[in-house]
C-alpha cells in the first residue's frame, strides 16, 4: 500500500513539473524571409523574422541570426505593437556612456555569443504582450571577395523552429555575366536540395530556397528546433585580359580588375614554422601534413627555404633551394621530422627568413614570406613594437609577409598590424580537424602570382581606395572604388600598371568600357567605396600611432555614420519601450584570443514619476518614455575591466 502511494505520489508530482516546464509552442516564428540582392559583387541581406506570442501573458522573444564576419549591418529595426523602433548607428564611446549610465540606474548582466570562422552572432530581445506580434528586419552589407576563383554568398539560417513560411530569395545581377554558379553548404544537400530553384541568364540569376516543415526537421543537422546550416552561393564572372569591369552610378565608380590568361610568375619563398612546446600534439599533426601538401605543389622554377624556430632558430639549408624533385623529397622529410619543443622567438625567425629572400635577389620573382605560429614571442625579443620594427627594416618593401595564426591564444593583432605593414595579410587558422585543409586552402591563394607591383592609375578620378597592391595572385581580384571628378564619365580615364614575368605591362581604357550600374539615384558604388574606405581606414590605424591614427580613426568613424555602418568603431542604439534591457553589442576585430563574445545588458526602469527614466536621462539624450539597447559583439577571454569593457590576457 505505501509503495502504492509513493508512486502516485511521485506520478503527481512528474505531471506538475511537466506542467510547469514552458511550453515550447508558447511562441510561434510564423514567418522567417531572407532576401538577399547581389549588384557587381556587393550583396545586400535582409533578414525579416515575425513571431506571435501565443500565450495569454507577456513573454520575452528573442531574436538570434548569424551574419557574415566580413559584412557590417547597416540597419535594424523593430515593429511592435504598431510602433517602429530604429536602430541609430552611433560612435562606439558615445554609445558607451549611455551604457554605463544606464548601469547606475539598474542591474547588469551579460550573455555570450560565439563566433565561428565566417560567421558573427547577432542576438536582441523584446518582450510581446499575450496574442501580439513583432516583427525583426536585420540588413547586412558585404562586398563578395574572389578567392581561387569564385565568390561565395554565405546565408546561415537558425530559426529556433520549423517555419511555414520560411523563404531564402537570392537575386544576382552580373553586368560582366555569370560564367557559373553552384550551391554547397548543409542546406544545399540531401532532402534540402529539392527545395532550390535556380534560374540564370547571361547577367542574372534567382535563387529560390522554399524548405516545406518536414524538410526543415529532415535535413543534416536539422531536427524538431528546425534548420541550422547555412547556404553558400558560389559563383563567378566572365573575364577577359582587358582592364577588366567597370561601374559606375550616381558619380561614384567600381573597377573589378581579374585579368586573365597572364604567365605565372616564378616564386621565392619561405616557410617558417613555429615548433614551441604549444604546437603539440593536433597542431604539429596538421602542419606537417600541410607542409608536405603544400611543397608538393611548388613548381619547379620556384625557390623555396624551410625555417622552424622556437627558442632556437632552425633551418633546413641556409641558402634557398630550387624546387626539384630531389631538393622537394628532402625537405619533405625534413618537415615530416618537425617535433615541438621550446619557447617562441618569432623575431629571430622572421629575420633569418627576410635574410635568406634578401641575398636571393631574382628579378621578375615575387618574393614571399610565410609565418605560422600560434602563439606570443616568449624569448628573445619580446617587445612586440621593437619585433614589428625590427621586421619593417628587414623586408624594407622588397617583399611581402603573410602571418598565419593557429588557434586563439595567438595575438593576432600583432601579426595582423606586422603583415599589414608588409603588404600582406594574417588568416586565422582555427584549431580544428581541418586546420591542414586550411593552411593549403591559404598556400593556393598565393600560390600562382601573376603580375607584381600593380598601379591602379584614374585621371579624372578623386578619393580613391587602395591603388597600389604588391601581388596579383590567380583566383583573386583586384577592387578600386572612387568618385569621377564632376562627374564626368568621358574624362575619366582608368589605367593599370604591372610588371608581368620581367616586363611592363598597361590595362587600358581602350580594352573596356565603363557602364553604368543602374539609375542617377542607385547609391551601388557609393556604398562600395564606402564599405572599402571603412575597411582599409580600419587596417591602417591598427599600423599608426598619435595624431596620425586619432585622424584616421576619425574618418573612419564619420564614413561609418554616414552609411550607417555598425563596424569596430561604432555601435547601434536602439529605442525599445521602456523597462526592456539594454544590450551593448559592438562588431568584432578579428583579434580576439577566444572565441567567446561577451554582450553587456541591463535592465532600465521608467520612473513611476515620469514617462522617461528614473534618474537623469542618459548622455546624448534620449526619447522620454524610451529604453536603450547597444548591440555588442566585442570582448575577450580574460581578466574584465568595468571601466573599458576590455579584456586583457597573456599566454
Amino acid at each position: 500500500m505505501e509503495r502504492a502511494v509513493v508512486r502516485t505520489a511521485l506520478l503527481t508530482l512528474l505531471l506538475a513539473l511537466v506542467n510547469t516546464q514552458p511550453d515550447k509552442d508558447d511562441w510561434d516564428i510564423y514567418s522567417f524571409h531572407i532576401n538577399s540582392t547581389v549588384t557587381s559583387r556587393y550583396a545586400t541581406t535582409v533578414i525579416t523574422s515575425r513571431v506571435v506570442n501565443r500565450m495569454d501573458q507577456s513573454k520575452e522573444i528573442q531574436f538570434h541570426v548569424r551574419i557574415p564576419k566580413n559584412a557590417f549591418i547597416s540597419k535594424f529595426r523593430m515593429l511592435l505593437d504598431g510602433q517602429m523602433y530604429d536602430g541609430i548607428v552611433k560612435v562606439k564611446e558615445e554609445a558607451q556612456k549611455q551604457y554605463t549610465h544606464a548601469i547606475s540606474l539598474g542591474q547588469s548582466a551579460g550573455i555570450v555569443s560565439s563566433v565561428g570562422r565566417t560567421l558573427e552572432e547577432f542576438k536582441t530581445t523584446v518582450t510581446v504582450a499575450g496574442h501580439r506580434k513583432v516583427t525583426f528586419e536585420l540588413t547586412y552589407e558585404e562586398l563578395l571577395k574572389r578567392r581561387l576563383g569564385k565568390y561565395e554568398l554565405q546565408i546561415y539560417a537558425r530559426p529556433m523552429q520549423p517555419v511555414r513560411d520560411f523563404k531564402i530569395d537570392v537575386h544576382i545581377n552580373e553586368k560582366a555575366g555569370i560564367n557559373f554558379m553552384d550551391f554547397k553548404g548543409a542546406l544545399s544537400t540531401n532532402t534540402l536540395a529539392n527545395a532550390i530553384t535556380k534560374t540564370v541568364n547571361a547577367k542574372e540569376a534567382w535563387v529560390y530556397f522554399y524548405p516545406t516543415v518536414d524538410q526543415q526537421k529532415m535535413c543534416d543537422g536539422c531536427g524538431e528546433q528546425g534548420m541550422n546550416g547555412d547556404l553558400v552561393i558560389v559563383y563567378d564572372v566572365n573575364r577577359d585580359g582587358t582592364l577588366g569591369d567597370i561601374q559606375e552610378s550616381d558619380g561614384y565608380f567600381v573597377h573589378h580588375f581579374a585579368p586573365v590568361s597572364l604567365p605565372r610568375i616564378p616564386k621565392n619563398v619561405v616557410f617558417l614554422i613555429d615548433q614551441s612546446g604549444s604546437m603539440s600534439g593536433r597542431k604539429m599533426h596538421q602542419t606537417r601534413i600541410a607542409l608536405v601538401h603544400i611543397l608538393g605543389d611548388l613548381a619547379e622554377d620556384d625557390n623555396f627555404g624551410l625555417i622552424t624556430f622556437d627558442s632556437r632558430v632552425i633551418l633546413w639549408k641556409r641558402e634557398l633551394l630550387q624546387a626539384n624533385q630531389e631538393n622537394l623529397r628532402a625537405a619533405k622529410e625534413f618537415a615530416r621530422s618537425i617535433q615541438d619543443r621550446g619557447a617562441t622567438d618569432i623575431n629571430a625567425a622572421v629575420l633569418e627568413g627576410a635574410r635568406m629572400l634578401n641575398i636571393h635577389p631574382r628579378e621578375g620573382a615575387a618574393s614571399i614570406l610565410i609565418l605560422l605560429t600560434d602563439g606570443d614571442p616568449t624569448t628573445g625579443e619580446t617587445n612586440l613594437e621593437v619585433i614589428q620594427s625590427n621586421v619593417r627594416k628587414a623586408i624594407n618593401k622588397q617583399f611581402t609577409l603573410y602571418c598565419l595564426g593557429f588557434g586563439f591564444d595567438v595575438n593576432f593583432k600583432f601579426l595582423e598590424k606586422m603583415a599589414l605593414e608588409n603588404s600582406g595579410a594574417a588568416r586565422r587558422i582555427y584549431d580544428d580537424s581541418d586546420a591542414d585543409l586550411q593552411l593549403k586552402g591559404f598556400y593556393k591563394e598565393v600560390a600562382t602570382p601573376l603580375l607584381l607591383d600593380v598601379t591602379m592609375i584614374y585621371s579624372g578620378g578623386t578619393n580613391l581606395t587602395q591603388t597600389n597592391f604588391s601581388h596579383y595572385y590567380n583566383g583573386s581580384e583586384i577592387v578600386v572604388a572612387g568618385q569621377i571628378t564632376d562627374n564626368n564619365v568621358e574624362t575619366f580615364t582608368p589605367r593599370v600598371v604591372a610588371i608581368s614575368k620581367n616586363k611592363r605591362v598597361v590595362f587600358s581604357k581602350e580594352n573596356s568600357t565603363v557602364e553604368s550600374s543602374g539609375s542617377s539615384s542607385d547609391s551601388y558604388a557609393q556604398r562600395v567605396w564606402a564599405f572599402l574606405t571603412v575597411k582599409q581606414l580600419l587596417e591602417k590605424e591598427l599600423q599608426l600611432a598619435g595624431d596620425e591614427r586619432d585622424k584616421v580613426k576619425k574618418e573612419a568613424e564619420e564614413l561609418s555614420l554616414k552609411y550607417n555602418f555598425v563596424t569596430p568603431l561604432t555601435s547601434m542604439v536602439v529605442t525599445k519601450p521602456v523597462g526592456e534591457t539594454t544590450e551593448v553589442l559592438n562588431k568584432p576585430r578579428e583579434d580576439g584570443k577566444h572565441k567567446q563574445r561577451t554582450v553587456h545588458r541591463t535592465r532600465l526602469q521608467a520612473s513611476p514619476q515620469s514617462p522617461g527614466f528614473s534618474g537623469h536621462p542618459p548622455s546624448g539624450g534620449m526619447a522620454p518614455g524610451m529604453a536603450m539597447t547597444t548591440m555588442d559583439l566585442y570582448g575577450h577571454s580574460g581578466s574584465f575591466h568595468p571601466g573599458n569593457r576590455r579584456y586583457r590576457t597573456g599566454k
